[in-house]
């Protein structure tokens, strides 16, 4: 099994989806990595050789941040952002999406579970009042 990064990249996959498995490599730049390490991408993960799995890992050290590094920059970008006070800082605060989208009918998974404001019905709103009673 090849390890890049950290991970256990898929033995059975090819060599340009697996490599995607890293935090910090997707479809658009594992092209230009595969270049660099001059290694075809339709290989197999299997089929590498010591030689070519030292080629891509130098690869990426030399042109990419991964997986830690690149965890630390991004939480630490939010966090200056938080700091200053800025638009996109706040919207992170209040957890809201920052880069404009909507939020009146969409953004559930980032606002959670809806809470219904107003509007109870009668056996809810009788098991409330009892509770408070109490």
């Amino acid at each position: 099994m090849a390890r890049i990064a950290g991970i256990d990249l898929p033995e059975n996959k090819r060599v340009d989806i697996a490599l995607t498995y890293i935090y910090g490599i997707g479809r658009s730049n594992v092209g230009q990595l595969m270049e660099k390490a001059k290694v075809l991408g339709s290989k197999r993960v299997k089929e590498l050789t010591e030689e070519e799995i030292g080629r891509i890992q130098k690869a990426i050290e030399e042109n990419t941040k991964v997986e830690g590094d690149l965890r630390v920059e991004i939480t630490d970008n939010i966090k200056r952002l938080r700091e200053i006070g800025s638009y996109r800082g706040l919207r992170h605060i209040r957890g809201l999406p920052v880069r404009g989208q909507r939020t009146r009918s969409n953004a559930r998974t980032k606002r959670g579970k809806r809470k219904t404001v107003g509007a109870l019905r009668k056996e809810t709103r009788a098991k409330l009042e009892t509770v408070k009673t109490a």
